[in-house]
């Protein structure tokens, strides 16, 4: 987990961290989760690559996740949430429910929250899709009710402390 540990976390912080490294923890093939505010800041990251005692790289020598870290991913996900947004829009197709870019080396999912807040996961190649849409939307079920303005302030403080 990259946000920072438990301590001076309300209740709410805290089971938004668990549920998110549950997240990470029973799905096969997650290679990292990001929350990511409506206006792209990251709120709550997960990693288990650098959680690893060696970096694990790809078969081209590569670490094994997004470049440099789970900022990139948060990148990612705020950028293909407001492209798909852009192009419901221009589609007159309603609000986007979810988004998949599938990868020779991956896949990425982005989910939107009630918030407008959006999760994002960075999955390996063989990953079973349907199994990781199932968890995000659980985590989102979850999590959505609890990300108030007050929740998401928070945590956005907590990431920035630990830069």
């Amino acid at each position: 987990m990259t946000a920072t540990g438990t301590f001076g976390l309300s209740t709410e912080a805290r089971n938004l961290q668990w549920l998110l490294g549950n997240l990470v923890e029973e799905v096969p093939g997650v290679r990292s989760v990001a929350v990511v505010s409506s206006d792209g800041l990251m709120l709550l990251s997960s990693d288990p690559a650098t959680q690893q005692a060696p970096a694990a790289t790809t078969g081209a020598g590569r670490p094994d996740g997004p470049r440099g870290s789970s900022a990139d991913l948060a990148t990612i996900v705020s950028g293909i949430g407001s492209l798909t947004i852009g192009a419901a829009r221009l589609m007159d197709g309603g609000g986007v429910k979810q988004t998949m870019v599938a990868m020779e080396e991956g896949s990425v999912f982005v989910m939107s929250i009630s918030d407008g807040s959006l999760l994002g996961v960075h999955a390996t190649p063989d990953c079973d899709m349907s199994v990781v849409a199932y968890h995000m939307a659980l985590f989102v079920g979850r999590a959505g009710h609890v990300l108030t303005p007050e929740v998401r302030s928070e945590l956005r403080k907590s990431m920035e402390s630990t830069r």
